[in-house]
């Protein structure tokens, strides 16, 4: 027996997100479907990010253990001859057998992106927000910057969320632009539900003039999900990947 793990990226459009449920097909699912019929047993992946429905990812990692002979390094070549266009695993590798994607020390990084113009880009509909009224990027940044360090994020946790605690320590949360494009990058040692997105539509309600900036340090304080703006959409968001200590 040895253990796989996976570098996955994929369109979260077409799926009710990562993780196996029954009103949908997910990544997960198509995963163990595909490995299964490639190697000729049951098997099942574990995901490090169970991303929603929508969501994006350009480097999420995934694990599973088979007694398969194929090289390790082989099955992503192997395996994206039968995924569909949306899913393309980025590499394989073995690894120990008690490594686990979810429980090593590492830095998450995700990024919100909003289409801030006049009218739609119909090629870009479906990997950001399309938000028409201007947005202060400058105000954005300043907001952002009092998310940095090791704070209770209660605010910024959708509501019945299952954890032990709240609390978590963000490395970088920068705002900036190109062209229409205005993009949040979020580094952090692990995230709750919704966090990023609800970050998104807490910095948007501050570009767009809605609350000052300094508002996120009250934001913060409240410890309450109602103190934070809303949850901005799904389609948005891309997880850019993970980085492991050794």
């Amino acid at each position: 027996m040895k253990r796989v793990k996976m570098i996955v990226a994929y369109d979260g459009t077409n799926y009710k997100g990562w993780q196996v449920q029954p009103n949908g097909i997910t990544i997960e699912e198509v995963l163990n479907r595909k490995l299964s019929e490639l190697l000729g047993e049951d098997i099942v992946v574990t995901g490090a990010s169970r991303t929603d429905s929508g969501v994006h990812s350009l480097g999420n990692v995934a694990i599973f253990d088979t007694n398969t002979r194929m090289p390790a390094d082989k099955i992503a070549f192997a395996l994206n001859q039968r995924l569909p266009e949306d899913i393309v695993v980025q590499g394989s590798c073995e690894v120990p057998t008690d490594w686990h994607p979810r429980y090593q020390n590492s830095r998450k990084t995700y990024e919100y992106r909003i289409m801030n113009r006049t009218f739609r880009m119909p090629t870009r509909r479906l990997d950001t927000y399309f938000y028409h009224y201007p947005l202060d990027v400058e105000k954005m940044k300043q907001a952002a910057s009092y998310l940095v360090g090791e704070h209770d994020f209660k605010s910024f946790c959708a509501i019945g969320a299952q954890v032990k605690t709240t609390v978590r320590t963000i490395y970088a949360c920068d705002v900036f632009s190109e062209d229409d494009v205005i993009t949040i990058r979020v580094t952090g040692n692990g995230f709750l539900y919704n966090m990023v997105r609800i970050i998104a539509g807490t910095l948007i309600r501050v570009g767009g003039g809605d609350m000052p900036p300094e508002q996120m340090q009250e934001i913060l304080a409240a410890h309450d999900r109602s103190a934070a703006g809303p949850t901005a959409p799904a389609h948005g968001l891309t997880m850019m990947g993970i980085e492991y200590e050794e």
